[in-house]
């Protein structure tokens, strides 16, 4: 397992527990037998666009879209071309009301893994059409793990959690230095619940500039 990324060296223990084999040998039975999203090659595009002494910000979802085509291993985001999704519509919107960034015409969120922001999935591959299909393979001990590597950086870290999935991840971390925003998830089930308003893209901004450091490009550039 190499991500040829310093990634590699943080989480070199990880690719040798038990679990982890499993959930790799599970996989490959899976691919077999399933359409799984996203594709082999893309599943940790999170960790290769984003190296870890590059990230600022973790933005943390659930698991990846379960539509044809929609996933590629970034939260949130949609490969070109896609139809962007009803959350990340809302988050566009709060962006715009935030910060004046004008909203893009594509949901693929590469330009922000390249300004640092992590879009990292919990679950980080399911099956067509099933959602939280692969939520009990493994992958949470993997992704908890790459937490609390970010949480153990010590310079300046956002951690987004929006849902009480993500924000059920805040025991994972400890460093009172960090950053920590929660609030609702950008869902329409629950956007209007306190997302819309919550200026969370400022409040990001305002933390790093506190610390001396450049806030991260929320543009989103086609």
């Amino acid at each position: 397992m190499k991500l040829n990324s310093v990634w590699d060296e943080v989480l070199k223990d990880e690719f040798d527990k038990p679990y982890f084999k499993e959930t790799m040998s599970l996989l490959e039975e899976e691919y077999k037998n399933y359409r799984i999203y996203p594709k082999k090659s893309d599943v940790f595009s999170a960790f290769r666009l984003t190296d870890y002494d590059k990230v600022k910000v973790l933005i943390l979802g659930q698991d990846p879209y379960h539509g044809y085509n929609q996933a590629h291993g970034l939260a949130f985001s949609v490969k070109p071309g896609v139809k962007i999704p009803p959350s990340l519509v809302n988050i566009y919107k709060e962006l715009n009301s935030d910060l004046g960034v004008e909203i893009p015409s594509t949901g693929y969120l590469k330009s922000w893994a390249d300004s640092g922001i992590m879009l990292l999935n919990t679950t980080l591959t399911v099956r067509e059409g099933s959602p939280m299909s692969h939520s009990k393979i493994g992958w949470e001990f993997f992704t908890d793990r790459v937490i609390e590597a970010l949480d153990e950086k010590k310079e300046p870290m956002a951690f987004i959690l929006w849902g009480s999935h993500a924000r059920s991840k805040k025991r994972l971390l400890k460093n009172r230095d960090h950053l920590i925003i929660e609030g609702p998830h950008p869902s329409p089930l629950s956007a209007y619940r306190g997302f819309f308003g919550s200026k969370p893209f400022s409040k990001v901004n305002e933390y790093f500039i506190e610390h001396g450091e450049n806030p991260p490009d929320w543009r989103i550039k086609c």
